[in-house]
Formats: C-alpha cells, sequence, structure tokens
C-alpha cells in the first residue's frame, strides 16, 4: 500500500472495523474491530496516491471510475468510519487542513452566480433525465427535504407534511399571489393553488422542470392560478402577499446574498410573509465539498447562518421565526438513495456506469454529512413587519392539520377526479 495513505488512515480511524486492500494485493485492517465491517479495494497505485493527497475529491472520483470499489459494507458504512473519526465539525487531519483552507480562501470566486451562469448551472443537474429522477423521487417530484413527523412515515407521506408545515408558515389566505422562487417540478406551488385558491408564480431556470410543472398545471386544470415560467428572480418586478423559496437557496452564492434578500425585500408587500427552506451549516463557514462542486452543483454553496442573518437584517426584512431540521434530510436521502439503488439498472440504461457510481457517491456522501457532519436545514420565516403573524407558533400545528384532514381522502381519489376542494381558511381556522 501507499506509505502516505496507510499513514494517512492509520491517524484517522481510530475506532470502527475497516479492511483496505492495496492494488499490490495487501490488506490491512484499521479501527478497533467495532461495528460493522468495510471492506475497500483500490485497483491500481494511481487512485492509492491521489486519495492520499486528495481524499475530498479523489476518493469519490477512484470509486466514480472503478478504481476503488467496497467489497463489504457500502459507502455510506464507509462515509461513516471517516466521519466519525474525523468529528462533527468536519476535516481535522493536518494533510488535507493547508488544501481545504485554500479552497476556502477561493470559495467566492467560484460563486460568482451571473444569470448567465447560473442557467448554465442548474442545467447541469436539473436538466438531467426526467425519467431518472422519478426512479428515486416520491410522485410529487419533491427534489429537497421531506418533514418527517413520524418516524414511520414513507416518503410521500414525508414530503406532503413538508408542504403542510411550508404552507403553515406562510399564513395563506384564499386569493392571494404567491412567488415560488425556484419552482421545481411544481408540486408546491400546485399544492398551494390547490388548498388555499392562491394565485401562484413559479420561476425556474430548468427548461425540463418548468415543461414538466406547466404540463401538471394544465392536467390539474390550475393553468389560471399557477403559472410557471423560465425567470430569474432578479428580473421580476411585481409584487407578492406571499414569498416561498425551497432548496434554490443553495445556488444563489455568497456572493449574491445581498442581491437576493434586497430582491425579496422589494417583492414582498409591507404585510406580507415569506419562508426561505435550504441547506445550511451549523459549523462556521467553510468551501463546499469538491466533489459536490465539480460534478454535482457548480456553483452552490451551503450557508452558515452567521452569512446569511446579517444579510437578512442589512435588506431590512425581520426574522419572525427560525426552525433548524436537523436528520429530515438524511432520512429523505435514505429514502431517495436506497430507490436509486432498487432502479440502478434502469438509471444505468440511460446513462452509464459511471454516472450511477457517481450518484451512489452523491446520495450516499450527503446522507452521512446529515448524519455526522454539520449539515442542517433551515427554514427562516421572514417579514417587513413584527405584528405580521401570530405571537405564539400555535398556528403552524393548527393550520397542518387542518390541511392533513384535508389531504388525507386525495390518497384514494383516481387522477381524473382531482379537481380543487373547498379551500382552507387563514390558519385553519
Amino acid at each position: 500500500m501507499n506509505i502516505m495513505l496507510q499513514r494517512i488512515i492509520e491517524r484517522l480511524v481510530r475506532t470502527g472495523n475497516l479492511t483496505v486492500t492495496s492494488a499490490s494485493g495487501s490488506s490491512h485492517r484499521f479501527g478497533d474491530g467495532g461495528g460493522d465491517p468495510v471492506h475497500v479495494v483500490f485497483r491500481t497505485r494511481h487512485a492509492e496516491r491521489a486519495v492520499a493527497l486528495d481524499p475530498m475529491l479523489a476518493l469519490p472520483e477512484a470509486f466514480m471510475d472503478g478504481e476503488m470499489d467496497v467489497v463489504e459494507g457500502d459507502i455510506l458504512g464507509l462515509l461513516r468510519i471517516a466521519y466519525q473519526n474525523m468529528g462533527p465539525s468536519g476535516v481535522e487531519a493536518a494533510w488535507t487542513k493547508a488544501l481545504e483552507g485554500l479552497r476556502n480562501a477561493f470559495r467566492r470566486l467560484q460563486q460568482l452566480n451571473t444569470t448567465g451562469r447560473s442557467r448554465r448551472n442548474v442545467q447541469r443537474h436539473y436538466d438531467l433525465s426526467g425519467e431518472m429522477y422519478k426512479l428515486f423521487l416520491d410522485t410529487d417530484m419533491q427534489y429537497s427535504c421531506a418533514y418527517f413527523e413520524r418516524p414511520d412515515m414513507t416518503l410521500e407521506e414525508a414530503q406532503l407534511a413538508k408542504k403542510r408545515h411550508l404552507a403553515a408558515k406562510l399564513r395563506l389566505k384564499p386569493g392571494q399571489n404567491v412567488l415560488d422562487i425556484g419552482s421545481g417540478w411544481g408540486g408546491l406551488g400546485l399544492y398551494l393553488a390547490r388548498n388555499f385558491e392562491a394565485d401562484v408564480l413559479g420561476v425556474t431556470l430548468s427548461t425540463e422542470q418548468h415543461a414538466v410543472s406547466t404540463e401538471r398545471a394544465h392536467a390539474e386544470g390550475l393553468e389560471n392560478h399557477v403559472h410557471f415560467e423560465l425567470r430569474d428572480y432578479r428580473h421580476l418586478t411585481e409584487r407578492f402577499d406571499r414569498i416561498v423559496s425551497v432548496g434554490m437557496f443553495e445556488h444563489v452564492g455568497v456572493n449574491h446574498y445581498r442581491t437576493f434578500f434586497d430582491k425579496c425585500a422589494t417583492l414582498l408587500k409591507p404585510d406580507g410573509v415569506m419562508v426561505l427552506h435550504s441547506i445550511g451549516r451549523s459549523g462556521p463557514p467553510c468551501a463546499t465539498n469538491a466533489f459536490i462542486r465539480k460534478y454535482i452543483f457548480p456553483g452552490g454553496y451551503i450557508p452558515a447562518l452567521s452569512e446569511v442573518l446579517p444579510v437578512i437584517e442589512k435588506a431590512g426584512l425581520m426574522v419572525s421565526d427560525v426552525e433548524i431540521l436537523r436528520i429530515h434530510y438524511a432520512e429523505t436521502l435514505k429514502n431517495w438513495r436506497e430507490r436509486f439503488m432498487a432502479n440502478r439498472e434502469r438509471a444505468k440504461e440511460i446513462y452509464d456506469e459511471r454516472f450511477c457510481r457517481m450518484w451512489e457517491f452523491y446520495l450516499a456522501g450527503s446522507e452521512a454529512a446529515f448524519r455526522w457532519q454539520d449539515l442542517m436545514v433551515f427554514q427562516i420565516q421572514l417579514t417587513h413587519r413584527n405584528n405580521v403573524v401570530p405571537l405564539t407558533r400555535d398556528y403552524i400545528g393548527k393550520c397542518e392539520k387542518a390541511l392533513a384532514m384535508h389531504d388525507g381522502p386525495r390518497k384514494s381519489e383516481p387522477a381524473s377526479s382531482k379537481q380543487p376542494k373547498r379551500r382552507i381558511s387563514e390558519a385553519g381556522e
């Protein structure tokens, strides 16, 4: 085995049960032997050297290229050993500190997300085959953190609960207009229009998502209440009673936070409410994971709250509520990973083996980061005035209960009968 790689693993892996077989065929055991065994095999000396020099990028690349395999256990198990030995605050090993420090120093250059660059970044990920996404997402195509009110919830149930949770925080009233920034495949916008008779404008930069969401609005007979457009939020001029953004803020980039919140402050009416749902980190700011930035979300960045709240203050908006969802995304990703692996052969037919390995590492790595590192999801409720929402948070649960009663019968209805039902009044009252 590459001597530098061996020394690195010896220093890092104090607990766990890890076996590494080198390209030369020699095997080495690391850890205290506790926990589920994981056995990694390196196929090339090149991969050993690369991982020793830059593990954050070279390890997933070696797996993608077939130069490294996990022959016992899986990628999630390997990352569990690594992350639990590193500690929750991230990379602690001395050999990567300088490299990660350099990446952190240049992180702003990697997030110059102009209008044109933002569109290209979105196309890299969200304009993949819609059929591929259907292999692992829920039936409503929610590609963001679900809300597990109970541990025994299915993915479909938890994603529906997420929509209820967001709707409750928006304090919607019938006839209000809603802006959905980063509207995805349209599920949330359709839900708000269907249940509250709201007029929704969803904006996206993905041509694939725009086509699907528009088709869905017509299929449900909601085209007069829900419109999806290929527009950058920075080009909007209308004003809205409510603004919601789910899973889009991660693509804004720290350089553009002031632009984002200044624009939202302008678009939100004086008595309006905004809810921002985004991945964040509980630790201090740091660079985007090198593998994620290069292969999955170019231009993406996961912020610390210390980077977000000061910009909100400068934009003149008031934070009326903050909620941290901790393990919810880990459970969401577990569901996605299991569904993807169950449909892996079909994904391979759509793309190829290397793509499947890349997504297997992406889904496992993301789940591991939410379970054993400092990633979380935050929901921030914003207003212009401090008397727009009630004094206590009781209204959220009341509205969710009303929506849950309203949602229940729809599960057994055929698609042809899905017509808008009696609307939910404000806060479920």
